[in-house]
């Protein structure tokens, strides 16, 4: 891109090449950018705003916003009760080493779903129960002194 001036461009080789896409932009400073309804918005130096409506140039591009996870929380499988399978989500304020197993009503350990260092965020696991009897489970999250536990129950 050296020599190129501009300051929106597209690759459609996965960035083996670009394009300027900002006629009647070049020169200004991007400072926001927002897409909505299908229109490439840009907010610029002095205050100026461009859109762009970009076709199909952008695809698979997410544009909800998502909130910062503020504290651990293990959320109630669902289903429940459930027959074969479940899920199991959990959130993160910061990284934490994982651990979420499954116990059975005894306290012996059926299913290891996480065991390893995980970055914030939100997360969540499929629990597949074909193998176990029908009965009340037990699974448990701990994340770095985090420490919660909830009840399951398959039924077949």
């Amino acid at each position: 891109m050296q020599g190129v001036r501009g300051c929106v461009f597209l690759s459609t080789n996965n960035g083996a090449s670009w394009k300027a896409i900002d006629s009647g932009l070049t020169g200004a400073s991007v400072y926001a950018i927002a897409i909505c309804d299908g229109n490439l918005f840009l907010g610029t130096d002095g205050g100026g705003v461009y859109r762009r409506w970009p076709g199909n140039i952008f695809t698979g591009i997410n544009t909800s916003w998502v909130e910062p996870v503020a504290v651990f929380k293990l959320q109630q499988n669902y289903p429940n009760p459930f027959n074969p399978s479940t899920t199991i989500k959990y959130e993160l304020p910061r990284a934490s080493q994982v651990s979420l197993k499954v116990y059975d009503i005894l306290g012996r350990e059926v299913s290891v779903l996480v065991n390893e260092k995980k970055d914030a965020g939100a997360y969540e696991v499929k629990f597949n129960g074909s193998n176990l009897a029908s009965g009340m489970y037990f699974y448990r999250l701990r994340a770095g002194d985090y420490v919660a536990v909830k009840k399951l129950l398959l039924m077949k």
